[in-house]
């Protein structure tokens, strides 16, 4: 794993909203911290309302990640676009961050309870 990339599991409980709904709720999320970047947590896919999310045709490409798929979500007045992202299948020394989402805290909220 790149030297500037560190994952932990995230301490408490961490919940996702978004138009007015819980898409999840977890102890188990992941801290992906990353450079000078603020950390990211990763909710596992397992305590997500997959329900809620609709996979777009964004991808991404990170060197020390790899590819990343991208999350639409549909509330009742709008579509928050690209709002999450995961890496399917990640390089393997970020393996512990396949099977998790991420969610741009300036899309959705994303907090500690």
């Amino acid at each position: 794993m790149a030297d500037h990339i560190k994952i932990r599991k995230a301490r408490g409980k961490w919940v996702v909203r978004a138009g007015g709904a819980v898409l999840g709720e977890t102890s188990n999320a992941l801290e992906l911290s990353e450079g000078d970047y603020p950390p990211v947590i990763y909710f596992p896919r397992a305590d997500l309302a997959m329900s809620f999310l609709e996979a777009t045709e964004t991808t991404s490409h990170c060197p020390w990640k790899g590819d990343a798929t991208y999350f639409s979500i549909p509330t009742k007045s709008t579509v928050i676009k690209d709002a999450a992202w995961s890496y399917e299948n990640p390089i393997d020394e970020v393996s512990a961050i396949k099977d998790h989402i991420a969610f741009y805290p300036d899309r959705v909220t994303v907090e500690e309870l």
